[in-house]
């Protein structure tokens, strides 16, 4: 079963597909001010629609100014390139729904908003004790950590214990394979100014973590994507989508997906890694949610043995937001390439993060954290599935970790409008529309069931979406 469903595209009719086609052909700078933009017939072909479809899509486009049309010559892009912007292309798109707009609805510091749909732990399970020691311990020692660069590289120390925790996940990375960064955030971002330029094709799982949209957007990048399964990715729609795009770069968890709390199985691990292969395409599995498994899944990483899979990891929902620090394992080669370009984007990170997340790690402070942490989230998760069912949401699976309930919403509930109705009452939700572009993704919430403990946080989203109910 795809949690997607897989169905048919978005609900867009195929003029709307050809005028976002041009639009993101223009905003991807594919097309300067004035260059010609593709034929009639040549569109018509590339898109599958017919020619009278791409006629009725330039003759709108050049309504809107976007495009000029100059008779016997064709079609151009006018004016000036946009600058960047990380808003969907649809201008008729509600921001409820675009993952930049829900990031800064999540991260609001205002204390009466309650945040089910937020993507972290609360404040009061991280381990605020064993970092303020930690913190002593540092100060007291000085020796530059509190104020010095660190090592292009990263710490030395914490690179040789990954090390060790990856080769208990079957993934062989020696500490020259490794690179520390500031946040799994900025570890994605350095492998796609490294691996990939403008135009290129990216696939993405559907759903898939919201903020990966709107990254790709950044790097100004094609995106396709395939249905998410409980077991991976839909293999079928997998081999389709390789076969019909050259895609360059296949972004994914491995365990515990975001948002779907589905786990990759051992057989679509080997299946997608062979499909990888046959395409040429490469691989980032991010894993940050690692550590909340209860039982280790399989990572691509161990199977490949980082030749087209590189790995990412993070402590940033584990242990503190604050303290940012992560990671890339992957070819020495690379990890050589990547030093460089993190010194020229970033200078290199500082010293106290990377020391200070060493420490916990090796004190017993973050395991015994951990294992409270994983205890915590099981009898969360059985409570805030039990009482969804109450109000008729059905989770479409029960994870085997993690926190994060992937939800159908009853009677074809829009979740943009359960969302905005939701907020108008101090709840911040997850719609589905910013985890996936498919049509169906709109009757659909991502809980985190460590944020969905308040007792008054379930009637607030009741009556958000008895207020949302059709008439």
């Amino acid at each position: 079963m795809s949690l997607s469903k897989n169905i048919a595209e978005p609900s867009q009719t195929r003029v709307d597909m050809v005028m976002g086609a041009v639009r993101r052909q223009i905003a991807g700078q594919h097309s300067q001010p004035g260059a010609r933009l593709t034929s009639i017939r040549a569109m018509a072909e590339r898109l599958g629609v017919s020619k009278s479809t791409v006629v009725e899509a330039y003759d709108r486009l050049v309504a809107e100014g976007a495009i000029t049309s100059r008779p016997g010559a064709g079609f151009f892009a006018s004016g000036h390139l946009p600058p960047l912007s990380l808003a969907p292309v649809d201008p008729s798109a509600h921001r409820d729904v675009d993952p930049v707009w829900m990031t800064r609805r999540a991260l609001n510091h205002d204390a009466s908003l309650m945040k089910p749909g937020c993507g972290w732990l609360p404040a009061s399970w991280m381990p605020g004790d064993d970092i303020a020691r930690a913190l002593r311990r540092l100060a007291r020692e000085g020796d530059g950590h509190l104020v010095d660069y660190a090592s292009p590289h990263g710490l030395a120390p914490l690179r040789q214990l990954l090390a060790r925790r990856l080769a208990d996940r079957g993934i062989e990375a020696p500490p020259q394979h490794i690179m520390i960064t500031e946040s799994g955030t900025q570890a994605v971002d350095l492998l796609c100014r490294f691996l990939l330029k403008p135009g290129d094709t990216v696939l993405l799982d559907d759903p898939c973590y919201f903020n990966f949209h709107a990254l790709m957007r950044a790097h100004r990048v094609n995106v396709v994507s395939v249905p998410y399964t409980p077991n991976g990715p839909d293999l079928t729609q997998l081999e389709h989508v390789l076969g019909a795009h050259r895609v360059r770069l296949y972004i994914t968890n491995s365990a515990l997906h975001n948002p779907t709390g589905a786990t990759l199985s051992p057989v679509v691990a080997h299946r997608v890694l062979k499909l990888a292969e046959a395409h040429d395409v490469l691989i980032i599995e991010d894993d940050i949610f690692a550590d909340f498994e209860q039982e280790p899944a399989p990572r691509l990483a161990a199977f490949d043995g980082l030749d087209r899979v590189i790995h990412v990891g993070s402590f940033s929902k584990t242990l503190s937001a604050a303290v940012r620090c992560g990671f890339i394992a992957a070819r020495s080669d690379w990890i050589e390439e990547l030093v460089d370009l993190k010194l020229a984007t970033s200078f290199g990170g500082g010293a106290f993060s990377s020391d200070l997340v060493f420490r916990l790690l090796t004190d017993g402070a973050y395991r015994r954290h951990m294992s409270s942490v994983r205890t915590r989230l099981a009898d969360a998760m059985g409570k805030v599935i039990r009482q969804l069912h109450t109000i008729g949401i059905e989770p479409v699976l029960e994870p085997k970790g993690g926190m994060f309930l992937w939800c159908k919403l009853p009677g074809g509930l829009d979740a943009a409008q359960v969302a905005r109705n939701a907020f108008a009452r101090s709840v911040v939700l997850a719609p589905g529309q910013a985890f996936s572009l498919r049509e169906e993704a709109c009757t659909f919430l991502r809980f985190n069931v460590a944020q969905t403990l308040d007792p008054t946080i379930l009637p607030a989203v009741e009556r958000a979406m008895l207020q949302a109910h059709p008439e």
